[in-house]
């Protein structure tokens, strides 16, 4: 644990102070640590700031909750069904060559600007993460487990519910995890591209008025969500993975 907290602070204390040198130096256009402090220190002052906070935030865990949704039926069905399998696989293949920021200009033809088309492009982008890994999760769990519940009569639903995606949990969380990240990015990029009042707004203007120590902290803002979230799924991962081993270690014993 030691190591975990402390290799992390190590790396950005000297990050930090990198920075600090060129800012320092003049050799390049970077705002001054101190600079970007002061910054952020008057956005999160600044009430109408958390209101850009949490849309940004309703946009992106909206959006990840939205491609879980479907993602997670669609996974359980290729996992099933040889036939949906076969007849999906080669599309997701397909999808993953279109970049989701080309969708948006359908996306707005389509929903119009604002809160619903960035929510509907931040799924887009976490759904084949989340629906690869919940795929692949369901694929590696124990047959010789399954087999025994049928064997004890239990049925496909219940199977499912409390053999399969308990055991394939662990997996289904990490492409959640990865999912979620990608969503505070897709949010970002949808306020740009389709409009919005979140944070993508704030780094426009910031940009427009070259406010490069403004953006740098709505920047870090945004690290902060992204990281926050990230290390709470992963926790919940770890406890998942941690609750399977004693699982496994009881029906052994």
């Amino acid at each position: 644990m030691r190591r975990e907290v402390l290799a992390p602070v190590l790396l950005g204390v000297v990050l930090l102070c990198g920075w600090a040198a060129l800012a320092g130096g003049g050799s390049l256009l970077l705002p001054t640590p101190g600079a970007v402090a002061a910054s952020l220190a008057s956005n999160l002052s600044d009430p109408a700031y958390w209101g850009y906070v949490w849309l940004t935030l309703v946009e992106a865990f909206g959006g990840a909750l939205l491609g879980t949704a479907v993602a997670l039926p669609l996974a359980v069905l290729i996992h099933r069904s040889r036939w949906a399998a076969a007849a999906v696989n080669p599309f997701l293949g397909a999808t993953q060559a279109i970049p989701a920021i080309a969708l948006a200009p359908l996306l707005v033809l389509w929903l119009g600007f604002g809160l619903v088309p960035v929510v509907v492009l931040c799924a887009l982008i976490v759904f084949f993460p989340i629906l690869i890994s919940a795929v692949v999760g369901l694929r590696h769990v124990d047959g010789d487990v399954v087999d025994a519940g049928r064997i004890d009569g239990a049925s496909s639903a219940r199977l499912l519910l409390h053999v399969e995606l308990p055991m394939a949990l662990p997996s289904i969380l990490g492409g959640v995890r990865n999912g979620v990240t990608l969503a505070v990015t897709g949010a970002i990029v949808g306020e740009m591209v389709m409009g919005g009042v979140g944070l993508g707004t704030v780094l426009t203007v910031q940009r427009q008025s070259s406010d490069t120590a403004g953006m740098f902290a709505t920047i870090l803002v945004l690290a902060v969500i992204a990281s926050a979230a990230y290390a709470l799924i992963h926790l919940w991962e770890r406890n998942s993975r941690i609750i399977e081993s004693l699982q496994r270690t009881r029906e052994a014993s």
